[in-house]
């Protein structure tokens, strides 16, 4: 059932495109980091941050915000540039990324920046802290929600599993995991390295509810985590089926730009076709 207004499925797109174009100059300022994981994940940190968390950038430790657990935080540039685009921060900063002494590290860190809720870096870490958090949450009887969001490669990390265990044992339905399934990591495809599949399954068996949906189509994605929040009974895992790249055709579903970045001519080219891209979807 789609709550959002044509209206709003457009403000949405506009606001994962002025994302990617962020992303891709910061990254290209930096001269590292990674690519294809944030551009694909823009979709849905425009959904986050500008449809479905309750936060207050002017009080980042408002008690009760809902919390954002991003474990695989080698995407930091995607969370950064909603994070400015949300008001956390001035856009300028964010081409300061991987600088020293830069709030805006390569992977985020929690005593750097406010409205970052852990430090990440390490995969597979971040479910088992959402889990942590999710209990307290129910302990003392809050009712905000925690969103953790993990790459598809981190599920080959046993400590991923424990944490699903965790989760499925103590029925947090208090928590969405989200899951980006791009079917790409460093060293190539993930059905290659380490098969996943039968993916849906796995999170099944320990007593997850479990919702698929295209994470690059936000009218979906956002209907997926209402219907996360009314299963009160079993935690919810959306499997979020995206493009690596999206947003620059010639990169797309390519696992040699999980890491790589774009020079300044490269990041000129793209950031044109990004601006395109807005004008088409503000005239549509």
């Amino acid at each position: 059932m789609n709550y959002l207004s044509e209206s709003d499925v457009a403000q949405l797109a506009l606001h994962a495109n002025d994302i990617r174009q962020i992303i891709v100059e910061m990254l290209s300022v930096a001269g590292s980091g990674h690519t294809a994981g944030s551009l694909g994940m823009a979709d849905i940190f425009s959904a986050l941050y500008f449809s479905i968390l309750n936060y207050d950038p002017e009080d980042p430790n408002w008690e009760d915000r809902d919390r954002l657990i991003l474990s695989n935080g080698h995407i930091a540039p995607v969370r950064y540039a909603a994070m400015a685009l949300a008001g956390y921060f001035e856009e300028e900063e964010a081409n300061t990324f991987r600088t020293l002494g830069s709030r805006l590290q390569g992977h985020p860190e929690r005593t750097h920046l406010p409205g970052v809720e852990t430090t990440s870096g390490p995969l597979g870490e971040g479910l088992g802290q959402a889990a942590g958090i999710a209990l307290g949450a129910r302990m003392d009887k809050k009712d905000f929600h925690t969103y953790c969001i993990m790459s598809d490669g981190e599920q080959q990390c046993g400590v991923t599993w424990e944490a699903v265990m965790f989760v499925g044992a103590q029925k947090l339905a208090n928590i969405t995991a989200i899951v980006d399934r791009n079917n790409i990591q460093i060293s190539g495809g993930t059905e290659d390295v380490m098969p996943l599949e039968p993916l849906r399954e796995k999170y099944e068996s320990f007593g997850w509810h479990v919702l698929e949906v295209d994470g690059n189509d936000v009218e979906m994605f956002c209907d997926a985590v209402e219907q996360a929040k009314a299963e009160k009974k079993k935690p919810t895992a959306i499997i979020a089926h995206t493009v690596p790249g999206k947003g620059v055709a010639t990169i797309e579903g390519k696992c040699e730009w999980h890491g790589k970045v774009p020079d300044a001519r490269l990041a000129e080219e793209w950031l044109n076709k990004l601006e395109d891209a807005r004008k088409h979807i503000g005239n549509a």
